[in-house]
C-alpha cells in the first residue's frame, strides 16, 4: 500500500468564490498567448538619493518573436511610474550616474549590444559605444566621468586562419574566448582595455576613490571552470593588476567597503562540493592573505548586494520565501528585512546609505511588482501597476503545504486550486517539477512559466502540486545535500510521497496524475516514467536527464555529476545506473511527451533521443518535439507557445481524454 502522510497546510490564501459575482462579471480565463503576453517588470535600480527606481518591463513582440525589455522610471512620493525608452529590439541593465540626472544601459537597437546614456528628465538617448563585440556588462565610477565595461575578446586570428583553410571546426577545450574590463571616458568618448591573459573578467566593483576596480575572473567561460574563479584588482591609471584571494572553489562578486579599505565576496571557502553546500560572504584586505567567513552560521547562500554605510547588503531564500539582510561586518549579526513574513522579494537594489531599497516584490496574492521601500521599516510603496493586467482574471488559490516523505524527511511544495475550488470530490493532480536542482517553487499569481501552462490546468478543474523537492534552495546546507548519491531516487519519494498525502486529504483521484518538469524536473519525470510508471497517466519530459553517463560525457558542467555523485562513471558504474531512467526502462508504460533544445550543451540532446528511443521500443506513447536553434532554454514567445499547447494537449488527452487543439 503507498506511504499516504498527513498533508499539512502552512499557509491559506486567494481562495475566491466567484459565484457572487455577476455572471457579466464572470472573470477571463486567460489563454496561452494572454500567458506569455504578460508584461512583467525587473531590473530595479534605485536612484541616489532613494526617490526613485529605474527598472525594466518585458513583453513579448510576437512579430519579430522576440521578447523585449524598455526601461521605465518609477517615483516613490507619487507612486506612479513613466516610460523612459522605446526603441527597437531593447534597453535592459539601467545604472544611475552618481549625480542621479543620467541612466546609463545597454541596448541590441543597432544590432550589437552597446552603451547609452539619457537625462532622467527625457529626451533622446546618446550612444556611448560601438565596441565591434559588443558590451556585457559595465559600471559609472563614483565621480561619474568614467563608466567600467566588459566585452570579449576578437576571435583569434589564429583560429580565423583556420577557418579560413578548413572551414568551421572547433577545437574543444581549446578555443578560448576570453572576456576583460575595458573603461571609457565620457568627455572624450575615448576606451581602452584595462586587462589582458588568458582569463574572463566576471562581476566588478570600483573602489570609492576610483583609483581601482576588484573583479574577479575564471580560468575560461566554460561553465565546467566556474570553481577557478578568484578575485584581483586593476589599478585604472597604470592597468596594474594583483590577485587578492586565490583559493580553491569560486570566489566571485567583489563588493567594495564605504572606507576602500576591504573587499566583501561570496566565497565557497575552498569547499570541495560547492554544487550543493552553503557559500558564504567573506572579506579581505587588499595586501592580505587572510581571508575572513561572516556568515558562517547563516544556513542558506547569501545572495551579496553591496557594501554599505549601513552594513554589507545580501539576500537569501528561506524555504519558499526570500528576504533583504543587512549584515554588520564588526559584530556578525543578521537583521531581516521584508515587507511581511510571506513574501518574496528578489533584485535588490540599495542606496550607498544602505537606508532605501528597490525590489520586485510579490506575496502569493500579489502579482510581481517594483517597490521601493525604507530598509529599516520596510513601508513599501508600489511604484508600477502590472497587477492590473490581471485584475479581471481568476483569483486561483495557492498555499505552502508540507509533508512527509519515505524517509522521513519534511518536503514543502506550493499547490495551486483552481479560484472555485471545493473540498468535496476528487480532482485530477498536475504536478510541475522545478529545475536545479537548487531552484525553488514560489506561490506566485499566474507564474506559468513559458513550459507548463499552469492556470490553463486550474482553468480545467485540477489542482497542481509545484514540490521542492530535497535538493532546492532556501532549506539549508543538509536538506540541499539529501540527494547527493541519491538523485532521482530520493526525489521521486518526494513527489510520490506528496501525491499520496493530497490523495489521502480525500482531494486528489489516483487515476488521475500527470507530471512534468523542465531541466532535473524533467529528469525527475523521466525517472518517474520509467521507475514509476503505475503512478501516472501521462509524463512530460523537458530537457531531462535519461542517463546520467550519456549526460556526463556530453554536458558543459561535468563538475555537477561528480559533485552529485562523488564519482565518474568510470569509478563507480552502479551509482550511475541506480539513478538513470534508463536502467529502468523495461518497466515504462506513461505515456510520455518529451521536449528538448536541439543545441542543449546543459543537457545535450542524446538524452532526448535515449529516452525516445527507450520508450519506442517499450510500445510506450511517446511524442518527441525538437526545438530547433533552441539550447537549454525557450526563449522566444513561439517557442513557449508551442511548447506550452503542446503539454496542455499532451494532459488533457490523457488526463481528462478529451480532443484537443494540437500545436504540433
Amino acid at each position: 500500500m503507498p506511504y499516504a502522510p498527513r498533508i499539512v497546510t502552512v499557509v491559506v490564501l486567494c481562495l475566491v468564490v466567484w459565484a457572487a459575482h455577476p455572471a457579466s462579471q464572470a472573470p477571463t480565463r486567460p489563454s496561452i498567448d494572454d500567458l506569455i503576453n504578460l508584461k512583467r517588470v525587473g531590473s530595479p535600480a534605485v536612484s541616489p538619493n532613494g526617490k526613485q527606481a529605474a527598472y525594466t518591463v518585458r513583453e513579448a513582440n510576437w512579430d519579430e518573436n522576440a521578447y523585449e525589455t524598455e526601461i521605465w522610471i518609477g517615483d516613490a512620493a507619487s507612486g506612479t511610474s513613466r516610460q523612459l525608452t522605446n526603441a527597437r529590439k531593447s534597453s535592459m541593465l539601467p545604472a544611475w550616474s552618481p549625480d542621479g540626472s543620467w541612466l546609463a544601459f545597454v541596448s541590441d537597437r543597432d544590432g550589437k549590444r552597446q552603451l547609452y546614456r539619457i537625462a532622467v528628465a527625457g529626451g533622446e538617448a546618446e550612444k556611448l559605444t560601438s565596441v565591434d563585440e559588443g558590451v556585457n556588462n559595465f559600471a559609472w565610477s563614483p565621480a561619474g566621468a568614467q563608466i567600467a565595461f566588459t566585452m570579449s575578446d576578437p576571435i583569434a586570428e589564429a583560429i580565423k586562419e583556420r577557418e579560413k583553410r578548413w572551414g568551421d571546426i572547433r577545437i574543444e577545450d581549446q578555443d578560448q574566448r576570453y572576456v576583460h574590463l575595458h573603461l571609457l571616458d565620457l568627455p572624450t568618448g575615448a576606451t581602452r582595455a584595462l586587462t589582458k591573459g588568458s582569463f574572463v573578467v566576471g562581476s566588478f566593483d570600483w573602489s570609492p576613490d576610483g583609483g581601482h576596480l576588484a573583479f574577479d575572473h575564471r580560468a575560461t567561460g566554460d561553465p565546467a571552470d566556474g570553481g577557478t574563479a578568484d578575485i584581483s584588482i586593476v589599478n585604472v591609471a597604470t592597468g596594474a593588476r594583483d590577485v587578492v584571494v586565490a583559493q580553491e572553489g569560486p570566489d566571485t562578486n567583489p563588493q567594495w567597503s564605504p572606507d576602500g579599505r576591504r573587499i566583501a565576496f561570496v566565497s565557497a571557502m575552498a569547499k570541495p562540493f560547492f554544487y550543493f553546500q552553503n557559500s558564504t560572504i567573506a572579506t579581505v584586505t587588499p595586501g592580505s592573505t587572510t581571508v575572513q567567513s561572516l556568515t558562517g552560521e547563516f544556513d542558506e547562500n547569501p545572495n551579496l548586494i553591496a557594501w554599505t554605510r549601513g552594513g554589507i547588503a545580501f539576500s537569501a531564500s528561506q524555504r519558499t520565501w526570500s528576504y533583504l539582510f543587512t549584515l554588520d561586518p564588526a559584530t556578525r549579526k543578521i537583521d531581516r528585512h521584508t515587507v511581511r513574513d510571506e513574501w518574496i522579494g528578489g533584485g535588490f537594489s540599495i542606496t550607498a546609505d544602505g537606508a532605501t531599497t528597490a525590489f520586485v516584490g510579490s506575496g502569493p496574492a500579489g502579482f510581481p511588482e517594483i517597490y521601493i521601500a525604507p530598509v529599516t521599516t520596510m513601508a513599501a510603496a508600489k511604484v508600477s501597476d502590472s497587477g492590473a493586467q490581471v485584475a479581471s482574471w481568476p483569483k486561483h488559490g495557492r498555499e505552502v503545504v508540507r509533508w512527509k516523505s519515505h524517509d522521513g524527511a519534511e518536503i514543502e511544495g506550493v499547490l495551486h486550486k483552481p479560484a472555485d475550488f471545493q473540498a468535496r470530490g476528487r480532482h485530477a493532480l498536475l504536478v510541475v517539477i522545478h529545475g536545479g536542482p537548487t531552484g525553488v517553487s514560489r506561490p506566485v499569481p499566474y507564474g506559468s512559466s513559458g513550459y507548463y501552462p499552469i492556470d490553463a490546468f486550474l482553468a480545467k478543474g485540477a489542482l497542481v502540486l509545484e514540490p521542492n523537492y530535497r535538493g532546492s534552495a532556501g532549506y539549508g546546507e543538509k536538506f540541499r545535500s539529501l540527494n547527493v548519491r541519491n538523485l532521482g531516487i530520493g526525489d521521486a519519494w518526494d513527489v510520490l510521497s506528496g501525491i499520496d498525502a493530497l490523495v489521502a486529504q480525500g482531494w486528489v483521484d489516483r487515476e488521475r496524475v500527470g507530471s512534468m518538469g523542465w531541466s532535473q524536473g524533467g529528469y525527475i519525470s523521466a525517472f518517474l516514467t520509467t521507475r514509476h510508471a503505475d503512478r501516472f497517466k501521462a509524463i512530460s519530459v523537458g530537457a531531462g536527464i535519461s542517463d546520467w553517463m550519456t549526460y556526463y560525457v556530453n554536458t558543459d558542467i561535468h563538475p555537477f555529476t561528480r559533485q552529485y555523485l562523488k564519482a565518474t562513471p568510470w569509478d563507480d558504474p552502479k551509482i550511475y545506473a541506480d539513478t538513470s531512467p534508463m536502467t529502468y526502462i523495461k518497466q515504462a508504460k506513461t505515456p510520455t511527451l518529451i521536449q528538448h533544445g536541439e543545441d542543449d550543451a546543459r543537457v545535450p540532446i542524446p538524452n532526448a533521443f535515449q529516452l525516445y528511443q527507450g520508450l519506442r521500443d517499450q510500445n510506450v506513447p511517446v511524442q518527441l518535439s525538437v526545438f530547433k536553434g533552441f539550447g537549454h532554454g525557450l526563449t522566444k514567445p513561439k517557442a513557449n507557445r508551442a511548447a506550452m499547447q503542446q503539454n496542455l494537449d499532451w494532459f488533457t488527452k490523457y488526463i481528462w481524454n478529451q480532443p484537443t487543439g494540437s500545436a504540433q
